[in-house]
Parts: structure tokens; C-alpha cells; sequence
């Protein structure tokens, strides 16, 4: 595939530079947003959305780090950064910065697409019908809905109680930061319903990269949308509405595990290459899995080999790991946003608390099969069954930013390992220093 999103590299950058900006913008990159979003040219919506697609990658690896190490899937050893192995796992005296990288860099990436979708929105709304048709727009429309929801929901993950701000319309008046998680997740939902009253009966007419493979056009949008509110629906304990928007999504008990959309990176020249790809057996940048991965598995489960072992073992600053994260293979490989093997699972848990005890278990049991892993022979309890639960999700989704917040969902956290007397298993990050001074 041609260079995707590089293509539209210089207009987004200028677009962007303007649209991350708070209050009155003062500055030569004005005149280029009013036009857009007045007077919209379909390359300028096309540009908003390859902008949006690929903005979504921004400091991707540094939230699935983040959340991957709190949540003791891997350690992340670095020559240049030691608060891999210091900050994030409360090392000796150590807490959570509110104005470092591993903190600021993903959550303002996140609202600056968040931002980027509402210029979509005025853009879409401006453009003349020789543009866009309404049920064009319709499709620009619901998509840049979905992306809101989905961006927001990343941001209420890393900061839970410490709270976030409900993004709004380009020119409108900040709103309260909302410490109620769940209110926040209430609006995620709300984008996301917005999103599939647009949705349906749309016509899709702008580009999307190929992780977004066989959901290109509204239909597939509108399974893509359901699938992400199954995801937060469960987070909201609502199992009968999770296993309703199961229904509309893509969700396959039987389908293969990895359909889904995706995160597209390449190499090529301009491009995002997939900086969570580390090559096995290096000594600088080192991405291993927590020692508790390979000891907890069951033997035989191919989820093993999400790891690799090391040829030796590399520490640092008192931690140890012998198994290399490969989970992706390349610079150019794709980052799942939400996989059917995440939908099956999602089936299981709104089963399990509904009480559908036989149901649970054959979802349980695809994946162990597919996993090598003989049928589920434990206790016929809600507790047993979540257990189960638990190991699937943390070993089929190692890596895709669910551990940590299964756990904190659970009130489990207790039981995530400290390697060193005096770490720490955080359960939230606190809210970026910038937001508490607006």
C-alpha cells in the first residue's frame, strides 16, 4: 500500500498546530482553520480524517507501556528513562508525576484528536452539497463520533477518579474536570450513540487505511462503533445493553479471533513506523513481560509465545525479565483497537453476571480451544467462572491496555505482584498538572 497517511503530512501538521491551542489563537495557522471549517474543500474533510486516523497512533506506546507496567504485564527497561522501572511501579519513595511523558504525552495526544473531531464536525456541517451529500455527511459525522468516544475512553482509563474534562465544541467554554468515572463514561457512550444514529443508513465516502480493513464503509463503521460500546458497557456493568450492542457489532463466536480494526503503521518515508516493536535481545530499549506471565500460564497455552525467550536475561534497577514482548513483529505491524477475541470475551463476562452459566462456558471454552487448552473443568460458581474470565482476558489481550483496568474493575489490584519492598500498584494516574491549571 502506498505511503497512507503521509500523503496529508504538512496540511494536518498546520491544522493541528492551531487546533491543540487554548483561548484566542493568534497565529498564521488561523486563516487555514477558518477555511476548513467554513468553507470545506472533500479533500479538506478527507485530510481531517486521514489527520484523525493517524493522530490516534501519537504516543500510543507510551499509554500501552504505562498501563502495561502499572498493570505488571511487562517491564520496559531504557537506557535514557528510568521512570519506567522508578515512577511507574512507586519505586522506593517514588509516586506518579503529573507533568511527565508517560502521563501528558498520551493524554494529550488523545485530546487533540478529540479536537480534531470537532473541526470534522464544523467542517462537515459548512460543506456545501456539491461536497457532501447529507448522508455523506451523515458518515463523516458518525465516525468522528466514534473516534470521540473512543479517545475519551482511553483518557478516563489512565486517570479513573482523578477525573477528565468532557470534550466540547471548538470555541465553547471548557467544561469542570468529572471525577465520577462513570459520568465520564456516560458521555463516551453518548458520542458513541451519536455516532451510530449517523452511522446507520450513511454513505461512507472518505478514505480509511487498511486497518480498517473490511470495515470501510458505514456498515462496518457501525459494527466497529457497536463493539467499542459492548467494551464500555461492561465497564458500566450494563450486561443485558452489552450483549445488545454485541449483537450489532462484529462479534463472531465462532469467526476468527483477529478480525478487527486496527492501528496501521509503516516505515515508509513520512509515515508512523509501530514503535512497540523492539527487537528480541537487545540491551537498550527492552520491552520483556513480568516474570508472572510465563509462572501463571497454564502449560500448553500458546499464549506463551506472545513472549519470547531471551538468549539471556537483562535487568535493571532490581528487576529482571528473560521473555521479550513479541507481540508485534515489525515497525510496520498493525496495533489491535478491538479484536472479536475481546468481543467473545466481553459475551462471556455479560454472561457470567447475568447469570447464563452454559452460555459463559462455551465462549470460555472457543477460547481456551483455540489456546490448546482442554475444555474449562472448574467450579460452576460466578466466582470461578470470573477467575476463568480474568486469565483469558489477561492472557489473550496482553498488551492491548485491558489488565489494569480488569483489575481495578474487579477491586483486584491487591493482588497484582510488588517486586521490590517498597513499589507500589497505583490505581490511577493523577490528572495532568495542565488541566488543573486551566
Amino acid at each position: 500500500m502506498k505511503n497512507y497517511f503521509s500523503i496529508i503530512t504538512a496540511a494536518v501538521a498546520l491544522l493541528l498546530m492551531s487546533a491543540c491551542q487554548k483561548g484566542e489563537i493568534n497565529s498564521l495557522n488561523t486563516p487555514v482553520v477558518g477555511n476548513i471549517t467554513s468553507n470545506p474543500t472533500r479533500s479538506d474533510l478527507f485530510n481531517l480524517v486521514t489527520g484523525i486516523e493517524s493522530g490516534m497512533r501519537n504516543n500510543l506506546a507510551g499509554y500501552l507501556d504505562g498501563v502495561g507496567v502499572i498493570g505488571r504485564e511487562i517491564y520496559r527497561f531504557s537506557g535514557s528513562e528510568p521512570r519506567y522501572t522508578t515512577d511507574l511501579l512507586g519505586g522506593g519513595s517514588r509516586v506518579l508525576d503529573n507533568n511527565t511523558f508517560y502521563l501528558t504525552n498520551p493524554w494529550g495526544s488523545r485530546y487533540q484528536v478529540m479536537r480534531q473531531c470537532f473541526i470534522l464536525l464544523e467542517a462537515t456541517n459548512n460543506a456545501r452539497t456539491a461536497i457532501a451529500s447529507d448522508v455523506q455527511k451523515k458518515a463523516f459525522a458518525g465516525f468522528a463520533h466514534t473516534i470521540l468516544g473512543y479517545q475519551l475512553l482511553l483518557n478516563i482509563n489512565m486517570t479513573d477518579s482523578s477525573g477528565a474534562r468532557i470534550p466540547v465544541r471548538n470555541g465553547a467554554a471548557l467544561g469542570p474536570i468529572i471525577t465520577d468515572p462513570g459520568i465520564v463514561m456516560d458521555s463516551v457512550l453518548k458520542f458513541l450513540e451519536e455516532g451510530k444514529a449517523e452511522l446507520t443508513g450513511a454513505d461512507v465516502m472518505f478514505p480509511l487505511s487498511n486497518g480498517f480493513a473490511g470495515f470501510k464503509d458505514a456498515a462496518g463503521l457501525l459494527r466497529f462503533n457497536r463493539a467499542l460500546a459492548a467494551r464500555v458497557l461492561i465497564y458500566k456493568k450494563q450486561w443485558a445493553a452489552a450483549l445488545t450492542a454485541l449483537n450489532e457489532s462484529f462479534f463472531d463466536l465462532n469467526g476468527s479471533l483477529n478480525t478487527g480494526v486496527y492501528h496501521y503503521f509503516s516505515t515508509n518515508g513520512g509515515d508512523l513506523a509501530n514503535t512497540l516493536y523492539l527487537a528480541p535481545n537487545t540491551n537498550g530499549e527492552v520491552r520483556v513481560s513480568h516474570p508472572s506471565y510465563a509462572t501463571n500460564i497454564i502449560p500448553g497455552d500458546d499464549r506463551l509465545t506472545k513472549t519470547a525467550l531471551r538468549n539471556a536475561p537483562i535487568s535493571q534497577n532490581g528487576l529482571t525479565g528473560s521473555r521479550d514482548v513479541v507481540v508485534w513483529n515489525s515497525l510496520n505491524a498493525p496495533v489491535s483497537i478491538i479484536r472479536n477475541e475481546e468481543l467473545i470475551l466481553i459475551y462471556a463476562e455479560a454472561k457470567i453476571q447475568s447469570n447464563a452459566i452454559p452460555d459463559a462456558i462455551t465462549a470460555l471454552n472457543r477460547i481456551r480451544s483455540l489456546h490448546n487448552l482442554t475444555p474449562y473443568a472448574g467450579a460452576i460458581t460466578q466466582a470461578a467462572l470470573i477467575t476463568e474470565l480474568l486469565y483469558n482476558r489477561r492472557y489473550s489481550l496482553f498488551m492491548e491496555g485491558h489488565r489494569w483496568v480488569d483489575l481495578r474493575r474487579y477491586n483486584l489490584l491487591g493482588t497484582l505482584p510488588k517486586d521490590r519492598p517498597d513499589d507500589d500498584v497505583w490505581a490511577r494516574y493523577p490528572l495532568p498538572q495542565s488541566e488543573s491549571n486551566l
